[in-house]
């Protein structure tokens, strides 16, 4: 089994064995790393050189592999990495932001999401592609946004609901977290105004979602990390509380965001000090001080985590994800300066299994965090 890396593609995985194959997203293409029988990852094949991957999925019934991509569309291997094909007729739009899979009555669905922010969805793994328009329907679209030019709003991140396959959560940002129960025909908007908790904040976090993880034992419980802070809901989005850790910067800024499956109060979130329009501001003094947290309990209590990662992070986690195997968590995050951290045993320790690729990152911010 292989999993992938990646800011905008699947970021929790579950195995009745761990993968052996980790697939990494970078600014110059997919870089795969192999465990050998000691435990230890080497680098074993590099794909898609000069692509700026974004997301990373594994439609599992088919072993296809996709691959979406800044400026590059969508991509797909059917042969576990070994060969790809560009495969993205119907999506006009060249900047992949997110990918994301599903089986709805029994047809295997990708869906992307872009830049400028639309959805698309194949049901031929990606051979033609067609456009959910009504996601543009809801009363705010005029207002999405984002502050760093073009400042053209994107589809950050796309999930479902555990229980039913035809609810999907998209992510915009900047502009709405919405939903939809009927498989993609109507969406609402959830109330994210809940979102600032903090009135002092910037009016432009009202709407700035970045991802959610929906807890199966309870659909209703969400929790959302965006520009604002750390949220979760029990009522489906009605009503919000925000959550710290007493070290978190009152402008913290959560992005990567992962959880064990088979024990979702088992969480870890990835955080930067500020936001990127103050790394812009500070220009080659910009740090990002890029930090791992744990928590046991649901996000009520966090831990920062250590045991080999770094003091003080000039970069930010552009990536985080879990793979849950037989009571066990490896959890993985990648850097805005081309590191990969690696925890085999839930957080307690890390190594670095990797230090000089390209970029992990959303696009943009790697050029904000660049060495000095």
């Amino acid at each position: 089994m292989a999993i992938g890396l990646s800011h905008g593609g699947t970021n929790v995985y579950s195995s009745n064995e761990g993968s052996r194959q980790l697939w990494v997203s970078t600014q110059d293409g997919l870089v795969q790393f192999e465990r050998e029988n000691n435990g230890k990852w080497r680098e074993a094949q590099r794909a898609l050189r000069g692509q700026y991957i974004s997301a990373i999925i594994f439609e599992r019934t088919t072993g296809t592999m996709f691959a979406g991509a800044f400026f590059g569309s969508v991509h797909a291997s059917a042969d576990g990495g070994k060969t790809w094909e560009r495969r993205d007729k119907g999506i006009p739009i060249r900047d992949v932001y997110s990918l994301a899979s599903n089986v709805v009555d029994g047809k295997v669905r990708v869906y992307a999401g872009t830049q400028p922010a639309h959805l698309f969805v194949s049901e031929d793994l990606g051979l033609h592609w067609n456009e959910i328009p009504t996601l543009r329907s809801v009363p705010t679209v005029s207002q999405w946004s984002f502050p760093a030019p073009p400042h053209v709003a994107h589809t950050k991140f796309i999930t479902f609901d555990p229980v039913d396959s035809k609810t999907i959560y998209a992510c915009i940002e900047q502009g709405a977290f919405l939903k939809s129960t009927d498989d993609g025909k109507s969406w609402t908007e959830l109330n994210t105004v809940g979102l600032l908790a903090d009135k002092n904040r910037p009016i432009e976090h009202f709407y700035d979602v970045h991802r959610c993880l929906i807890d199966p034992r309870d659909p209703k419980r969400i929790y959302v990390t965006g520009g604002a802070g750390l949220y979760v809901t029990y009522t489906g989005g009605g009503s919000w509380e925000r959550w710290m850790s007493p070290d978190w910067a009152a402008d913290v800024y959560p992005d990567g965001f992962t959880w064990n499956p088979k024990n979702p109060d088992l969480m870890f979130v990835a955080t930067a000090e500020h936001n990127p329009t103050t790394w812009r501001k500070a220009g080659a003094a910009a740090r990002a001080e890029g930090k791992i947290y744990r928590s046991y309990n649901g996000g009520k209590n966090w831990q920062r985590l250590g045991g080999g990662l770094p003091e003080s992070l000039k970069h930010e986690f552009g990536a985080l994800c879990l793979e849950e195997s037989s009571g066990k968590c490896s959890i993985f995050g990648g850097t805005t300066g081309g590191e990969v951290f690696c925890s085999e045993d839930g957080g307690e320790s890390w190594s670095c299994i990797a230090s000089d690729l390209a970029p992990i990152s959303k696009k943009g911010h790697e050029r904000l965090l660049a060495a000095s």
